[in-house]
């Protein structure tokens, strides 16, 4: 009998992390993160790295306005990657750091985000990422599409979801995480489990 309860468990468990982990599939198939890493750990380089990240969201701001189409995010971000590092180096050597910086496009694998007004639950995004320095310092999470980082108010956030394709259940996932905790625990022990057997 407690045989068949802990396996009753495991099948249930196994099931939901099923489901989850394809909803956030299709969850970051609409999504681009950004991902910004500081050369280290110290308050100045930590400092830098908010300065550079300011620099890269206005160039990607200004080369993507009003680009509502994710394949056309990704192709313009492809094509403005040296632009994008141009402007973070030119922020490095403005404050007088002499770091190099490194800004790349591709797949990356995120923890669950808990940000102000939204949640991303854990798993493979394609990413922006900023590579300060040794890049050995703590990093700083965002998503450059849909451009959440600057939604200031879940309206605001929502919004922009929408116009850029998300339906109701995708935008819940993302805003009303407590009703979604569970889920994303499930994931991150299905995601330890996978890597202790991968291993």
């Amino acid at each position: 009998m407690k045989q068949f309860f802990t396996l009753t468990v495991i099948a249930v468990m196994l099931l939901s992390a099923g489901q989850i982990m394809q909803r956030q599939m299709e969850l970051s198939e609409k999504l681009i993160r950004l991902h910004v890493i500081a050369n280290s750990d110290s308050r100045e380089d930590q400092q830098i790295k908010l300065s550079v990240r300011d620099a890269v969201l206005a160039q990607v701001e200004q080369e993507t306005a009003g680009c509502t189409d994710r394949a056309q995010m990704l192709r313009i971000l492809q094509s403005q990657l040296p632009e994008l590092e141009r402007a973070a180096q030119l922020e490095l050597d403005e404050i007088g750091c002499s770091d190099r910086v490194r800004v790349t496009l591709g797949r990356e694998h995120f923890s669950t985000r808990y940000y102000e007004t939204f949640t991303l639950p854990a798993g493979q995004y394609t990413a922006l990422r900023v590579q300060i320095g040794d890049g050995a310092g703590q990093n700083w999470w965002c998503v450059a599409f849909p451009t959440l980082c600057t939604a200031a108010q879940q309206e605001e956030l929502e919004a922009i979801a929408v116009s850029c394709g998300f339906g109701a259940d995708e935008v819940a996932m993302i805003t009303e995480s407590q009703s979604y905790e569970i889920d994303f625990k499930v994931l991150e022990w299905w995601e330890k489990v996978m890597t202790l057997f991968a291993s």
